[in-house]
Order: C-alpha cells, then structure tokens, then sequence
C-alpha cells in the first residue's frame, strides 16, 4: 500500500557539476514518508541534508535514481498546498506585513486576495501570532520572523511539512519557540514533519532519526520524543 506515503526516494543521488570537479551531494538515497511521521534528519554540515531534503520537497530533480509523492500526486502539484518547506532564514518580503507575507503564496497561486489574507489570518491565530499580523518584517525579531515563516507554511494546509535548520540562526530560547510551532503545526494538522538539524535538543522532539554522512543516509531510528511544547490556541 503506498496511499499514505507522502514522499518517498528510489536510489536517488544528486550531483551537481561535471567531470573531475562534480561532487555527489547525495548517493543512492532510498527512504519513505508517510502520513504523520515525525522526522529529524541531523548530520554535518556539508553532509547533504538540505540537498535530501530539497529532493523530497520537489525543489531540485536528482540526478539518477527516483523521487516520488504516492499520495499526493506529480511534482508540479506539490506547492502551495500538500508540501510546504521552512528554511533557516524566514526570508520574508520586507514591503509586506505579516499577514500579507503569509497569504502571499496562496495570492501567487491565483486565489482571491481577500480569501487569501483570511487564511493567513487564520494560520498565524493558529500559531498565537495574530498580534503580528500588521507588522513588517524588520519590526519582528528573529524568532517572530521564523514563526511568521512557519505559519506562512501551515497556510496551504500542507500533508508534508519540511524544515530546513529552522533554528540554525537562532537562540536556544528562540530556537524552541520555532519548533514548538513546527511541532504543534504537525500534530494538529496531521502533516508528515521532517526537520534538519544539527542540535540534539531539537533532534530529541522528534519520534524518529535519519542521519546523514558524506552524502549517505546511513541510520533510521524511533526514539522516545521529549515534548515540551505548550499547548497554543487552534481552531477548526
């Protein structure tokens, strides 16, 4: 049965350059997602974490082997709706507020302006942020911007929800904050969640363990999860 693998990789590799200066970013990847899964990819730096997960979140193409979305159809279907990536930065347009920044991937997408700022709205309630929803972005801080980044994901109500070393650039404190968003997103949403991260105490919120080196996925594992996120006001 593959109806709930959200994602999946078949031998996949990823090389970027040619001939002797080519460098294999990825080798042989073969794993799966499925529905509800909760995932922390860790590995160095230079491993090939962010270059998995852009595979699997269908913004890059591998160059042998096969990436696939079982249950939620071809690559070009894929955003913005059933798959949503947070990155390390927020990247935040500066010109739009917060709740324009959150619609704005629905606005792109075709829908109406007024529907689409009400669902963005809606997602940063969700997430407790609706006291930033008429700020810019150079009046948030870090952690605000992240969680602001965070919600713009949860708009499209995603079924895989995939965050590249959202804390890499923040505090511990901050740093928590921004998981307890991912987390509370995937739990309420029932999205597949996958995290990279070099920080154990992020890893650690996570039911189960990839690791990377040298470009290989190496190990899986199911751990216990610590789960200190506080419970955050969501509706229906």
């Amino acid at each position: 049965m593959t109806a709930d693998v959200v994602a999946r990789c078949e031998g996949a590799a990823r090389t970027f350059g040619h001939g002797t200066g080519a460098v294999v970013a990825v080798h042989d990847a073969t794993c799966r997602i499925t529905a509800g899964e909760r995932i922390a990819l860790t590995g160095p730096s230079g491993s090939g974490k962010s270059t998995l997960l852009h595979l699997l979140a269908g913004l890059d193409e591998p160059t042998a082997g096969r990436v696939d979305w079982p249950a939620l159809g071809p690559r070009r279907a894929l955003r913005p709706g059933p798959v949503a990536v947070v990155f390390q930065a927020a990247s935040l347009l500066p010109a739009l507020d917060g709740v324009e920044n959150v619609a704005l991937p629905l606005v792109l997408a075709g829908a109406d302006e007024v529907r689409a700022q009400a669902a963005a709205l809606a997602a940063l309630e969700r997430l407790g942020l609706d006291d930033l929803a008429r700020k810019l972005p150079e009046e948030l801080s870090g952690g605000q911007a992240q969680r602001v980044a965070v919600a713009r994901a949860l708009v499209g109500r995603p079924r895989l929800l995939l965050a590249d070393e959202p804390t890499g650039q923040l505090d511990h404190g901050t740093g928590a904050q921004v998981v307890d968003a991912l987390v509370d997103t995937a739990e309420h949403t029932g999205c597949a969640l996958l995290v990279t991260t070099h920080d154990p105490a992020v890893a650690e919120r996570l039911a189960e363990r990839w690791h990377m080196v040298d470009g290989r996925l190496q190990t899986t594992e199911t751990t216990e999860t610590t789960d200190t996120t506080e419970a955050l006001s969501w509706s229906a």
